[in-house]
């Protein structure tokens, strides 16, 4: 391959990754800053980069300068750098060469104004105040899926652009497996005595909390010169490029623990962003294999990590001198025991490992039905109720805490809430695969010393990007693809001890 094709095919890309990082900046301030009355404006100006960016990926001079390299690459190591760029760039173009432009523009524009719709309609906890908005944006994502056709599914165009290769089927095979497990589970649970978690639930002065999440993220390893953190109605992070990547997150004065383990899963998403090769700067590569493998990195980081009993055996004592008034009194092993508490809840982000995985299995049904046509947006916090009370025995009050608590449909993200559940599987088949290596990791945790872990984790996973798509990257990590067994067997572990 000669080094002017390859040379050229990067710059395009550095325009397009630049695009890219500017709608991110948008997207970000539109969550934390920016004021309720610039949501059209927003809205426009988001739609014409989005159109900018699509016509950069299906130009003639981008697939003409693709079309060299792939020829000129043939013979090369399949793993090297060039030619997991040039396979990947094929697989975005092949995809986006299917998408007109106009309704690119027009999705960015709708999901735009909808996330702001959104943010109004919880505050009030009125969904019909974003029934309008969020019909419109089911609409556009079942012509997105229209012009994949032919499919075996019509949620396999949504689910492909979150996770790379797999289908519909694969994601129910494993979800069937997790809930009759994990139903199992929950039961046995729930016929033991009930561990109490009420100290959780104190008055926590909220800049507290706010210093002593920054404290956990930076002994993690979060580089603060390549990122900050902020506020948002739902905990996100974002990358503007790879010397700045961007988290947030939720501040409840009467909730210890959303926060803090909302700020170490966030934490753990931009460890994984700031891990990158710097060779792949400005290029598709410099992104997560898949929104799966992303999860997996920061739902280890939240539970693995962050709801172990070794980690609480170095933070607890700090906790424990920022809130004496709340904790003083409660014990390292009260305190473990109630932050892993299970108990159904309303709220997905701030649910027990155990019944976790069931709100996105709820969440994937209704997204399929709607897609199928089965069932209507207006119908929506009904079916949601009926639901919520048949998986988990609990039933919202409010559409707040209900259907509009995730700001996901809004931002037209059907198809990203499998990769959760999804996470959480991978993060336990790589736990395993960690530990294997580092028998005395539990010991290091204790010692609050983070830095083999993260260096295991740079090495086997950050720095590959985007270059392997999730089960080749889990295969070549973990000797297996996706499998749901490892997290059932760490979750009957975990809850052994946690209920005796």
């Amino acid at each position: 391959m000669t080094d002017n094709s390859i040379n050229q095919l990067k710059v395009l890309l550095g325009e397009i990754y630049d695009l890219n990082s500017t709608l991110a900046v948008l997207g970000w301030d539109q969550q934390t800053y920016m004021p309720t009355g610039g949501a059209e404006e927003r809205g426009s100006a988001m739609a014409t980069i989005s159109r900018i960016m699509h016509l950069k990926i299906t130009s003639e001079e981008l697939q003409k300068c693709l079309s060299i390299c792939e020829a000129q690459a043939a013979g090369w190591p399949e793993d090297s750098d060039e030619a997991r760029l040039i396979k990947v760039t094929r697989r975005e173009v092949d995809r986006r060469i299917r998408i007109p432009a106009d309704w690119v523009a027009s999705f960015a524009e709708a999901t735009a104004i909808g996330q702001e719709m959104w943010e109004q309609a919880k505050g009030t906890s009125d969904f019909k105040r974003f029934q309008p908005f969020l019909e419109r944006i089911i609409d556009l994502r079942r012509e997105y899926a229209s012009f994949f056709q032919p499919y075996e599914h019509i949620y396999d165009p949504m689910l492909d652009e979150f996770e790379p290769g797999l289908k519909t089927a694969d994601v129910l095979k494993i979800f069937a497996i997790l809930r009759k497990e994990q139903v199992a589970l929950i039961k046995e649970i729930a016929s033991r005595p009930q561990v109490d978690a009420s100290f959780l639930r104190l008055f926590y002065p909220e800049n507290v909390q706010w210093d002593f999440g920054v404290e956990v993220v930076s002994r993690m390893g979060f580089d603060w010169n390549k990122g900050r953190q902020d506020n948002s109605a739902h905990p996100f992070t974002t990358t503007f490029g790879m010397g700045d990547v961007r988290i947030t997150t939720r501040l409840i004065p009467d909730n210890l623990a959303s926060a803090l383990f909302s700020t170490i899963h966030e934490g753990g998403h931009a460890l994984y962003e700031q891990g990158f090769s710097p060779a792949f700067f400005r290029t598709p590569l410099a992104t997560g294999a898949s929104m799966a493998v992303h999860e997996s990195q920061s739902r280890m980081w939240e539970n693995l990590v962050g709801r172990s009993k070794s980690f609480w055996t170095f933070y607890y004592p700090r906790l424990q001198s920022l809130f004496p008034s709340q904790l003083g009194n409660v014990s390292l092993d009260a305190f473990y025991k109630g932050i892993n508490r299970v108990e159904p809840s309303l709220i997905r982000t701030e649910s027990d490992e155990a019944t976790y995985n069931l709100h996105i299995m709820l969440r994937l049904e209704m997204e399929i039905a709607l897609l199928e046509g089965k069932i209507e947006v207006r119908d929506l916090p009904e079916i949601w109720r009926d639901r919520m009370k048949e998986y988990l025995g609990v039933v919202p009050a409010d559409d707040a805490h209900g259907i509009l608590q995730d700001i996901h449909w809004a931002g037209g993200l059907i198809g990203y809430f499998p990769t959760y559940a999804l996470g959480n599987v991978i993060s336990a088949q790589v736990w395993e695969a960690v530990k294997k290596d580092i028998p005395d990791l539990d010991d290091l945790i204790a010692q609050g010393k983070f830095e083999v872990l993260l260096s295991w984790l740079r090495k086997n996973i950050h720095v590959h990007g985007a270059k392997f798509e999730t089960q080749e990257l889990v295969q070549k990590v973990t000797g297996s693809p996706i499998d749901p067994h490892p997290y059932l067997k760490y979750l009957e572990a975990k809850f052994k001890e946690v209920y005796s």
